[in-house]
């Protein structure tokens, strides 16, 4: 299994002298419980529902992104140095999530996710994958739409990677359609005890404080 990056700020790298840009007088990163339906953005011509509707933190962005039709965790703040530090592949922040799929899963499923299956744009990687029982979430709205007579399996799929639509794509290749997405942790922050729809401040990581 691949280690956790340390939960601290990256060092300050040596710039040419210039004058400096300005930065917020309080860095802030807050966890957000993602609705379904919500676009992970302050604004939208089209007059979806947006991160407008329920976080009022003047200056303050997504660290990642979080698909329309999934649910969950997101973390923004105020800091650019943070918000690349979270999002920069190359320190493979895992990310967990809990997926409910349309089917029984087999255990060759489950293998082949753990293995990483083959997208459009590549393999991917090995995935942390275990079946799970149904857990004690909120209701999301509108609900799932259910198959009479055809179960569904809940699984924790910890990954990587950043790819867009991800998991998604990955039980699909397995013949496991998801059905609900909700994204659990990032890295050492989890959802909690979160409802859908609130956020709350996080403690800054080691070397973010001014």
């Amino acid at each position: 299994m691949s280690r956790r990056p340390p939960k601290k700020c990256p060092p300050r790298r040596p710039k040419p002298r210039r004058k400096p840009a300005a930065r917020p007088e309080t860095p802030r990163l807050l966890a957000f419980n993602k609705p379904f339906r919500v676009l992970t953005q302050f604004t939208d011509a089209d007059q979806r529902a947006t991160l407008a509707g329920y976080i009022d933190v003047p200056g303050v962005y997504p660290a990642g992104r979080l698909d329309r039709d999934s649910e969950g965790l997101l973390l923004l703040t105020n800091d650019g140095r943070l918000q690349s530090w979270i999002t920069d592949p190359k320190h493979k922040m895992p990310k967990t999530y809990w997926a409910q799929v349309d089917g029984e899963a087999s255990a060759e499923q489950i293998d082949a996710l753990r293995a990483g299956p083959t997208l459009k744009d590549g393999p991917t990687q090995p995935a942390d994958v275990e079946i799970i029982t149904e857990p004690d979430l909120w209701p999301r709205h509108p609900p799932v739409r259910y198959r009479k007579n055809v179960p569904t399996t809940w699984l924790e799929i910890t990954i990587r990677e950043g790819r867009n639509r991800q998991v998604r794509r990955m039980t699909a290749a397995v013949d496991l359609p998801t059905l609900r997405l909700v994204r659990m942790r990032i890295g050492d922050w989890t959802l909690g005890s979160l409802a859908s729809g609130e956020w709350r401040s996080l403690a800054l990581p080691a070397g973010c404080k001014r």
